[in-house]
């Protein structure tokens, strides 16, 4: 690194600490990725996509608090330290609701909890719960706390919503490194060369352009079919043109400079100009554009997991967890989909913070 860009970082770094918008968009952003990388490891519920169901305890609403019995499997199957990291441990037992249990004899009884007013006898025996070891019989029975309630389901909204991050973030670096490798691309060829290939390439900006978001999102989601990595393709695919038409603008200015007509007189080719001289030169646009896109590409995804097309279950997205909850909205528990709501508000609002303050940063004309 030169002491020209290291000056320049540094300089940049300077401007975006006295934006207290970007800086909290900024926190914000690292947190969410924190979450994202470690979020099996932090979920109450650590199963694969958090999708640890009990009925009887279903909408639930915070701060909820509900005494369980751990069931041993018969076959318990071990998974490796990097399977849980990335997809979640599997679960190796089963978990009963009781609302109170008292020994008699070799065997628990328990009154296994059905809802706030019925309760059923049931009979277990204990050699069969702690392999054996009777006096592990308390490691079998503990109180579960879900901080953000349980969802129809009676999965914990807190662990579905750590886990959903992953997904949000995913689709938005997956579909702002497509729509930035094609927008710069184009957008660079049609400011740069003009004529037939500015002709050719804004025409066909155009006419994806002349096309609605969500109707080519659909189009293209049902071509390739639902599921996780389509979403990411189908997204990036239509955020592309914005980016197109702004470094077309941008490259047609910068080339008239002279350091530009400087760099082609000294014989350097178009490729290395345009690589080396121009998009360098136009970094602030592009950081403001990724983030919006990056902003946009989370109320998409969301969208489409809303609608049935995007994130299928029992995969946690937060649009899926506001598709799934939204009839509590106006019923007894209005959290179980505001929660997530406010999520991709909060998220959104992030990354915008920050590529306005990405925006200043970067521009040598600020103080």
């Amino acid at each position: 690194m030169s002491q020209t860009e290291f000056s320049f970082k540094a300089a940049m770094w300077k401007r975006l600490k006295k934006n207290r918008g970007a800086l909290f968009g900024l926190v914000i952003i690292i947190l969410a990725v924190f979450i994202s990388i470690f979020g099996y490891l932090i979920a109450p519920d650590n199963s694969p996509y958090a999708d640890l169901q009990t009925v009887e305890i279903q909408a639930k609403k915070p701060g909820y608090s509900q005494q369980f019995l751990k069931i041993p499997a018969n076959n318990v199957s071990e998974t490796n330290w990097l399977h849980h990291f990335i997809s979640g441990k599997k679960n190796n037992f089963q978990l009963v609701p009781i609302k109170g249990y008292r020994v008699k004899g070799d065997s628990l009884l328990i009154n296994k909890f059905i809802d706030d007013d019925t309760s059923v006898v049931q009979y277990y025996s204990i050699n069969e719960l702690t392999g054996n070891n009777p006096a592990a019989l308390q490691q079998n029975i503990f109180t579960k706390k879900y901080w953000l309630g349980t969802d129809k389901f009676g999965r914990d909204i807190l662990s579905r919503l750590i886990i959903g991050t992953r997904v949000s973030l995913a689709v938005g670096l997956i579909a702002v490194l497509i729509s930035l490798t094609l927008g710069i691309i184009l957008g660079a060829l049609a400011g740069y060369y003009r004529g037939w290939v500015d002709e050719v390439i804004m025409w066909l900006v155009n006419v994806t352009w002349s096309i609605p978001t969500l109707l080519l999102v659909f189009a293209i989601t049902m071509a390739m079919g639902k599921g996780f990595w389509q979403i990411f393709i189908a997204v990036g695919l239509t955020m592309w043109v914005s980016v197109a038409r702004l470094i077309r603008g941008q490259v047609m200015a910068i080339k008239e400079m002279e350091y530009v007509q400087a760099a082609r007189a000294l014989g350097l080719k178009n490729s290395r100009i345009i690589v080396r001289h121009i998009l360098p030169n136009i970094l602030g646009p592009v950081m403001v554009i990724a983030a919006s896109n990056f902003a946009t590409a989370i109320i998409v995804e969301a969208g489409l997991s809303f609608l049935g097309i995007g994130i299928q279950p029992p995969q946690p997205s937060w649009g899926l967890m506001i598709k799934e909850n939204y009839n509590f909205i106006i019923t007894h528990n209005p959290l179980l989909a505001l929660v997530p709501g406010f999520a991709i508000m909060l998220l959104v609002l992030a990354f915008n913070l920050l590529g306005n303050g990405l925006r200043d940063a970067v521009d040598v004309k600020e103080g």
